[in-house]
């Protein structure tokens, strides 16, 4: 991340935001279960949410710092270091995996691809992946100055979603983001 995306993302008015709208709407009617797997929570501000209403909350981070600091700054939730392209953990081992305005960090749409099959993969049968990520804007770019930004087309995501091996993906795109879930059989 740059300078300026650390900054807003390390920041209390994004807790705020994440807190009072991005996750009561991204998850919205969804049920998570008591094993949670978050996949790339940067500085934790959806973690830290998070960890409040499930039971059991492993966080997976590929930078090294921020998992160090989520590690030391969330009581109760396991952190892993770790790819979620290539994802360290038994199949069927959680109720959800959730990941949260973090897809377009992620290098390449392949790599997004690995990460949908990695998700289907640890999912408990019946289980429900979800989350949210933004929508291209010049905005969104000026953010991204000189970092990873990789936007997911909400599209095409669906299909995306089917051929990692999911059922039923339902994205809703809204100005400037949009929120998808979809089950494994």
């Amino acid at each position: 991340m740059n300078w300026i995306h650390r900054r807003l993302c390390s920041s209390d008015t994004w807790f705020a935001k994440v807190e009072d709208t991005l996750i009561p709407w991204a998850l919205n009617g969804v049920e998570l279960g008591a094993d949670v797997l978050e996949i790339g929570p940067g500085f934790g501000a959806t973690t830290r949410v998070l960890a409040r209403s499930v039971p059991h909350l492993t966080a997976v981070e590929v930078d090294p710092a921020s998992a160090a600091r989520l590690g030391a700054g969330i009581p109760g939730v396991r952190v892993v270091t770790g790819d979620a392209t290539a994802l360290d953990f038994a199949d069927d081992s959680f109720d959800a995996v959730v990941c949260f305005t973090m897809l377009h960090h992620v290098p390449s749409p392949a790599a997004q691809d690995r990460l949908f099959a990695e998700a289907h993969r640890v999912l408990r049968p019946g289980g429900i992946f979800a989350g949210s990520d933004s929508r291209y804007s010049t905005r969104f770019r000026f953010l991204h100055v000189f970092d990873t930004m990789v936007v997911v087309d909400p599209d095409v995501l669906p299909d995306r979603l089917r051929a990692a091996g999911f059922d039923d993906p339902v994205v809703t795109p809204v100005p400037g983001s949009f929120k998808f879930r979809a089950r494994k059989s």
